[in-house]
């Protein structure tokens, strides 16, 4: 875990693939940070799949229906900043209103810089990418790869 510099504001997904450590960006979005750091504790993202995932765009997860229309119920206002959407970038999906997102988040594979400004980025892969660019590619995805399990590195 060398690559964890604040466990209290650091993911670690065990996936299907293997770990993916996300370290969270609070000072660019705050409200979104916090709101997933609860869902992690509370175990909501435990067993759920990664449903969309486009090669050289994304991969999509966080919605515990698996159909993209899922989530925990409480819609967040939109923090968008000005941390540029490149390869390991997280961040919130949305529906077309802005101050929709909710618990989906797409991990970047490469730079989609057209989003910056229009979602809220609020976090980076910092060791685990490489597990990433392995999962099942779908819209939706016919045999998903899945967080087995989240949890904040200061409570591994």
């Amino acid at each position: 875990m060398s690559d964890i510099n604040d466990p209290a504001n650091t993911i670690i997904l065990d996936t299907t693939k293997g770990e993916v450590i996300i370290e969270m960006l609070p000072d660019l979005a705050p409200n979104h940070c916090a709101r997933i750091k609860e869902l992690v504790i509370d175990g909501f993202y435990d067993g759920t799949p990664f449903h969309r995932v486009i090669d050289n765009f994304m991969a999509q997860g966080g919605d515990p229906t698996g159909t993209g229309t899922g989530g925990s119920g409480k819609h967040l206002d939109a923090e968008f900043n000005d941390e540029p959407h490149v390869r390991g970038v997280c961040s919130m999906a949305r529906a077309q209103n802005p101050n929709s997102a909710d618990s989906q988040f797409f991990i970047c594979f490469a730079d989609a810089t057209f989003l910056d400004g229009q979602y809220t980025a609020w976090g980076k892969v910092v060791s685990g990418m490489d597990n990433v660019d392995t999962f099942a590619r779908g819209e939706p995805v016919r045999n998903p790869d899945r967080i087995t399990t989240a949890k904040m590195a200061d409570a591994a």
